[in-house]
This record gives structure tokens, C-alpha cells and sequence, in this order.
């Protein structure tokens, strides 16, 4: 399933794409990603990540920490079901400070060309988000598949619960030019309210380019008004997969 967004939408560390490198084994595959944040205004913040996949199942464990101004641990599971119609992906996640949130994700169409939808909602307690889309929303759109290991999608994530009209819409890629090397890129336009009353409406287009070598991958997301905030936020993460 390329798109990260209802079904992986709390685990940041997912680029979207469950094609692992062709060196790892048929067991349990490890991805550790550690990332650092840099927002204006704010001080710098990292993440540590851990994801493990066997088949369908996946788990993750993570740490975000700001440094005297917020810190959040968060463990989460997903489990993808393939069903005659495509494929659907449901997922829980739990983090301290009392967060709770579940989603719902499902790739529709067997063919090159297929459907995307999602549905996310969490229990509103206090939680950093670290991806690109809010998570208490609808996801909808549409992707092609011109072969086995390239995959191109543009959907939207939108807010269908707090009333402040947030939508982020992507148009992602994604491609394995050879055995050892991977690319995606993600490029999105985010608009809506800070809040839901009084709220200031911003809205800024950002993008994320991932590259895969072998085990070892790195990536760099430009996120402009992250969180639907005044702030712009750089992302940068290497990492492995073992």
C-alpha cells in the first residue's frame, strides 16, 4: 500500500512503500529510524523509531523528545489483510500522556490502477505528531501501478471532526530502479485553519524525498506550517533496516 496516511497514520517512521530490500530474510525485518527536527521558532527536537514487520503484521515502539518543552513515548500495531478487492490495513496506537488513536486504510483495485481510502480517529489527549496529515480524518484518492515495483498516487487527507477544514494533498512516488536502490518522493500542499474557533488560516507545499541503498536509507522532508502552526519545520533521518 503506498499510501502512509489512515492506516500508518501515527507511525511516522513508514515511507509508505512495504517493499523491503531484497538482502533481508523472510523473517522478522527491523527498520530503526533516527530522526532530528529542526523548527523555526522552537528548539530542535529528535525521535527514535523502531519498526518491525513479519507478513502482515507490524509494530512499532518510539520516542519524540523537545528538550524542556515536550516528550512522548508511543507503541503501535497494524495488521494488513489481503482481500479479493485490494487490500486493508488496520491499525492501533497507544502513547503516554494518555493517547489513544486507530485507523482504518484499504487500497481497492487488484490492476495497475486502484483506490485509496481511510479513516482515522484518535481520542484527542495531548500528541505530537509527527507525520504530514491530521489524524483525525478521511482519506481519499487514487494511484497507479505501471509496474510491480513503481507505484504513483495522489490523495488527500482531510479534517472531518474539529472543524477546521485542514486537508493536505499528496502526490507521491514511488520506484526500485535496481535491486539495491529505492526512491520516493512525496510532494504535498497543506491548507486550513491553526484551530478549529478563531483559528488563522495557513497553508504551505513541502516535500520529502527518500533514497534506499541496500539496508541504509536516508530522507529529508521540508514541512512548511507543521501541525497547521506558523512554524516551519526540516526533517532530516538516516537509518537501517536489519
Amino acid at each position: 500500500m503506498l499510501a502512509a496516511g489512515p492506516a500508518a497514520a501515527f507511525d511516522e517512521s513508514d515511507d509508505g512503500e512495504r517493499l523491503e530490500p531484497l538482502e533481508l530474510g523472510e523473517g522478522v525485518n527491523f527498520k530503526l529510524t533516527p530522526t532530528w527536527l529542526h523548527t523555526t521558532n522552537e528548539p530542535d527536537a529528535g525521535d527514535l523509531n523502531l519498526r518491525a514487520n513479519l507478513a502482515p503484521h507490524t509494530a512499532w515502539a518510539g520516542y519524540y523528545g523537545e528538550s524542556g518543552v515536550f516528550r512522548q513515548a508511543r507503541a503501535g500495531y497494524e495488521h494488513a489483510f489481503d482481500l479479493p478487492f485490494g487490500r486493508l490495513v488496520a491499525g492501533a496506537q497507544a502513547a503516554s500522556r494518555g493517547f489513544l488513536g486507530g485507523a482504518l486504510g484499504a487500497e481497492i483495485g487488484t490492476g495497475p490502477v486502484f483506490g485509496l481510502l481511510g479513516f482515522g480517529r484518535t481520542n484527542l489527549r495531548p500528541y505530537y505528531n509527527l507525520n504530514f496529515d491530521p489524524n483525525d480524518a478521511i482519506t481519499f484518492g487514487a494511484g497507479w501501478r505501471p509496474r510491480e515495483e513503481a507505484t504513483i498516487a495522489l490523495y488527500q487527507v482531510y479534517d472531518d471532526r474539529l472543524g477546521t477544514g485542514q486537508r493536505v494533498t499528496h502526490l507521491a512516488a514511488r520506484t526500485r530502479p535496481t535491486r539495491r536502490t529505492r526512491w520516493g518522493v512525496d510532494l504535498f500542499h497543506r491548507s486550513g485553519l491553526t484551530a478549529a474557533e478563531d483559528g488563522v488560516r495557513v497553508s504551505g507545499t513541502g516535500v520529502a524525498v527518500t533514497v534506499d541503498y541496500e539496508r541504509w536509507f536516508a530522507r529529508v522532508a521540508w514541512d512548511p506550517k507543521v501541525n497547521f502552526t506558523p512554524e516551519d519545520m526540516l526533517r532530516v533521518a538516516v537509518g537501517a533496516r536489519f
